[in-house]
């Protein structure tokens, strides 16, 4: 695909939204609480204590306990629930792991929280090939973390994360376009993100209850109303959102794609792209000045299976000969007899040469 097709190509969103992430990590490292009622987060205290609920099973939602619930009210709906303290670099390295096997899949990449990230897939063409990027990431979590994901599929950010909620757990929801209106209609307001309690009771007060209604209202009485949040509410009751994905400012990374017109299996074409790509990133190192420790490959392949393989080195580089060797000797391995439908190459853990400071390659 040319770059004037891609850019006039619809935009394709994914939002990946873990299912009661600290308690479903709790339950993966200890499966004995399996179909328990698990809540994480300040100690009971027998139903004294002061803090709040941070996450819990479906099993204790059950019970009608939820997330930032007095730990004393959760306590007294299911006193025999199991209670446990949140803890955080456990959650954090089960997400890092996570969000590393995902990325890939992302054209362009942003994890907004510990469990769940946008990914933008517009280059996979269809809500069809978006289906089974979704299918793969929901079965890539699974066997590696042995937890559930949600995914929503839509034209933007805020269809993709309400559609991301719309089946949980462990569901998969898909809504072009052209059926964002509907799909919004029927739900409550509290589904639009930027709706809170007094916002909710507000438009209540004007009769406006579903996403439809709000949809429907006058904008300049929902300005009158909510302010300058007025507006966009309206224009997100219609399904109308422009927000670009955007990776975390101060990642460091460079890195080039490319994807094929038809999928390929010629290893000599597959060779010449990755060393063009391989150059693009180098001059865009040396533009910044820049030095890599780290190389990565990727690779799609037919059916859109994603794979990747990196290597370090023990100190930074900015050596083209070396950067090229090194992700050709990386991807080697990764070329079968599938058909390959992208390639792509990027550097990471990246260093700012100053003027005049040699590196270690000099030597």
């Amino acid at each position: 695909m040319g770059d004037m097709q891609r850019a006039q190509a619809e935009r394709i969103i994914l939002h990946v939204d873990m299912d009661s992430f600290f308690a479903s990590v709790e339950v993966q490292k200890n499966p004995a609480l399996s179909g328990l009622p698990v809540v994480v987060g300040s100690d009971p205290k027998g139903g004294t204590g002061r803090g709040v609920v941070c996450t819990c099973s479906y099993e204790a939602r059950e019970y009608g306990i939820r997330s930032a619930m007095p730990i004393s009210e959760a306590y007294v709906r299911c006193p025999e629930a199991v209670y446990l303290p949140v803890r955080h670099a456990l959650y954090s390295e089960v997400s890092a792991d996570i969000m590393q096997a995902i990325r890939p899949f992302a054209d362009v990449f942003a994890q907004v929280s510990v469990d769940e990230a946008y990914c933008d897939i517009s280059s996979c063409g269809s809500y069809a090939a978006a289906a089974v990027i979704g299918k793969e990431i929901k079965d890539l979590i699974k066997n590696r973390q042995n937890i559930t994901c949600s995914v929503g599929i839509g034209p933007n950010k805020i269809i993709a994360k309400i559609a991301s909620d719309f089946r949980k757990p462990d569901g998969m929801s898909i809504v072009q376009s052209n059926e964002a209106v509907a799909f919004l209609a029927p739900l409550p307001v509290r589904k639009i993100p930027g709706i809170g309690k007094k916002a909710e009771e507000r438009l209540a007060s004007l009769s406006i209850a579903t996403a439809g209604d709000l949809a429907e209202a006058d904008p300049r009485l929902l300005r009158t109303v909510l302010g300058k949040w007025g507006v966009l509410m309206h224009e997100r009751a219609n399904g109308i959102d422009d927000t670009p994905v955007v990776g975390r400012e101060g990642r460091k990374s460079i890195g080039k794609e490319h994807t094929f017109p038809e999928d390929v299996t010629d290893r000599e074409l597959l060779d010449r792209t990755l060393s063009s790509l391989a150059g693009e990133v180098c001059r865009r190192l040396h533009k910044d000045k820049g030095r890599c420790r780290t190389v990565t490959v990727k690779i799609r392949y037919q059916g859109f299976i994603t794979r990747t393989k990196a290597m370090s080195f023990s100190h930074a580089t900015d050596r083209d000969d070396l950067i090229e060797r090194t992700a050709k000797s990386l991807m080697l391995p990764l070329l079968t007899t599938t058909p390959v439908r992208l390639i792509g190459i990027s550097v990471s853990g990246l260093e700012r040469r100053e003027a005049g400071q040699m590196t270690l390659d000099a030597f």
